[in-house]
């Protein structure tokens, strides 16, 4: 049957679903399974009523030709073998064979029965089946073709019953007009309520993927939210939690698929209370709570809830955001201190000008003087006016764009010698005598690296092990020592306790310490130098000597080897210390293993 698009009444229910994607198609064919399996199940029933039916009046001896047996039998396996091997075939195509199989033979055994029927039965009902099968399942052209079909074998049967223009042959005439006015009125009823449905099923399955996909938007924007969201019934379970909301309250430990009661927990006890205060009153409620989700980590939240409106009243779900005051804290703290920054900078672009009148004024001065004191003045001035030109260079450098690579330029220099010239000038100032043990397994290895830099990079990572570490004897350890071929690995652990999850996720971000005291600079300033040298920087939790402790450790490029033979590979400070293997606790990240810090 060719298709149909330029009548108003042409197309059928299926032509609703064209145009739509691969999911449309599986939809539309999937609703036509379901139509096409329907139809055939009525047939085979009808069929086999049909079969029953006939067999009574020939035991009855009531009924028509006894051959009339066989035509419902024959009827009965076409419906059978309709049902479960034939697949309905879209009414856009040409017409098929099957829908001869299926109307045709419809049309043929009923207009037998109706013709050689007899003790009054009326088989004239059973013509809706076929024309309702053609109207839905096909086009309407096929609907009106049906009918018309049963139309003229209605008149024809009439015609044919008694002489024209009888009494008989016209009320027989007039019975079979309205029939046929009814069965054409149902054939384009159906096709339109078809059509109507059809068009509904599609706006559904349209809303539905779209409330869907709007659906999974809305989920992945909550579980990628940093702020905590909690959905608590009127009772006090959560129905729901996002991923950032189960950090905060419970860590890793959070037991997925699983309802928890706010008032079963005694840390949870100031939400609780929050939620059933924003019940009683139906209104907005906000608040500061400490959560201790485990023995060595609080976190402090800052708690807001709101009500879900239902039909214009207040009931239903509340749901709870939570913020981390620290990370709060550390954005105001971020805002206050960039725009110190740019203060730092366009003041020390204003320190430079005296700075060098100070070093040429000391540069002439050390020309006229002569004794020994004064010679020793001058040169300590100088070399305090030259490191705070690097300090104002670095201030500067921070405050624009850096490479990620150094330029070729830079001489190399042997890692260990100053490391061991670092940590003894670090020993003098901080009085850290018996805390510090060095050792130094790379004697040979050369590395570009700015020395002031380097001495940067390591007295921030020691002040930071000072401020953790138990002050016991050897509590703070540096290390280097090859790592592969092209690398050198220089690490400073101490036996300082575990950091919490919120500070292990901010570790060498600007501007963020776990003291309140600390501006939050010195870790990020230890990142900023590695990357501008091609070094990586990471932190993991190893244990030493039988101790758990805090290792930052840097990988450096290594440019080469040292001409020299050092005599004292393997150099310790204090003397007799050894450097035990570093082993790692359950969870820890590899050691070794280039960590990206961006």
């Amino acid at each position: 049957m060719p298709r149909e698009s330029t009548s108003q009444f042409a197309p059928s229910w299926f032509s609703v679903f064209e145009g739509q994607d691969s999911h449309g198609r599986e939809n539309r064919q999937r609703a036509l399974d379901r139509l096409w399996r329907t139809f055939m199940q009525a047939r085979v029933l009808i069929a086999t009523v049909l079969l029953a039916l006939q067999v009574y009046l020939l035991v009855s001896g009531t009924g028509g030709p006894d051959w009339l047996v066989l035509v419902c039998a024959l009827h009965v396996s076409a419906a059978l073998a309709a049902l479960l091997w034939l697949r309905p075939v879209e009414p856009s195509r040409r017409l098929r064979v099957q829908w001869l199989l299926t109307i045709g033979i419809d049309v043929l055994v009923f207009a037998l029965l109706q013709y050689f029927q007899k003790g009054g039965f009326n088989y004239l009902p059973l013509f809706a089946l076929p024309v309702l099968l053609a109207s839905i399942l096909g086009p309407l052209t096929l609907g009106l073709a049906t009918a018309s079909a049963v139309t003229l074998y209605l008149l024809g049967e009439a015609a044919l019953s008694a002489p024209l223009f009888s009494e008989v042959s016209t009320a027989r005439l007039l019975q079979g007009g309205l029939a046929a006015t009814g069965f054409f009125i149902v054939a384009v009823l159906a096709n339109q309520l078809a059509l109507r449905l059809a068009r509904e099923e599609a706006v559904a399955i349209s809303n539905r993927d779209a409330a869907r996909a709007q659906a999974q938007v809305n989920e992945l924007i909550i579980e990628s939210l940093s702020e905590g969201v909690l959905v608590v019934d009127p009772h006090g379970v959560v129905r729901n939690a996002n991923p950032a909301a189960q950090t905060m309250l419970m860590g890793s430990t959070y037991p997925q698929s699983t309802r928890l009661l706010l008032s079963a927990r005694d840390n949870w006890t100031g939400l609780a209370e929050l939620v059933q205060e924003t019940f009683l009153l139906g209104q907005p409620m906000e608040s500061e709570i400490d959560i201790d989700v485990d023995e060595l980590t609080t976190n402090r939240l800052f708690a807001r809830t709101h009500l879900t409106s239902r039909h214009g009243r207040k009931e239903g779900l509340c749901v709870l955001f939570l913020e981390d005051l620290r990370e709060l804290e550390a954005r105001v703290r971020t805002e206050k201190l960039a725009s110190m920054g740019r203060m730092s900078a366009a003041v020390a672009h204003e320190i430079r000008n005296p700075l060098s009148a100070i070093t040429q004024a000391n540069a002439l001065l050390d020309e006229e003087v002569q004794t020994p004191g004064q010679k020793r003045l001058t040169h300590m001035i100088a070399q305090n006016a030259q490191r705070l030109s690097r300090i104002v260079d670095d201030i500067l450098n921070v405050a624009r764009a850096q490479p990620s690579q150094i330029e070729g330029n830079l001489p190399a220099i042997p890692l260990d010698d100053h490391v061991r010239l670092i940590t003894r000038e670090w020993v003098r100032q901080n009085q850290a005598k018996g805390k510090l043990g060095v050792h130094t397994h790379a004697p040979q290895a050369l590395v570009r690296f700015d020395p002031e830099h380097l001495r940067r990079l390591m007295i921030n990572l020691l002040d930071n092990a000072l401020k953790h570490a138990s002050g016991q004897a050897s509590s703070i350890r540096v290390i280097t020592q090859p790592s592969g071929a092209e690398r050198i690995r220089l690490s400073v652990w101490s036996d300082g306790g575990p950091l919490e999850a919120a500070v292990l996720r901010h570790l060498f971000e600007p501007f963020f310490s776990s003291e309140s005291r600390s501006s939050g600079l010195g870790l990020y300033i230890c990142r900023e130098l590695c990357e501008r040298y091609g070094a990586q920087i990471a932190y993991q939790r190893t244990v030493l000597d039988q101790r758990e402790g805090n290792e930052f450790y840097v990988f450096m490029p290594a440019t080469g080897l040292s001409q020299r033979v050092s005599g004292h590979a393997g150099r310790s400070m204090p003397p007799g210390d050894s450097v035990p293997a570093l082993t790692r606790p359950p969870g820890a990240t590899r050691p070794g293993a280039p960590l990206s810090t961006r």
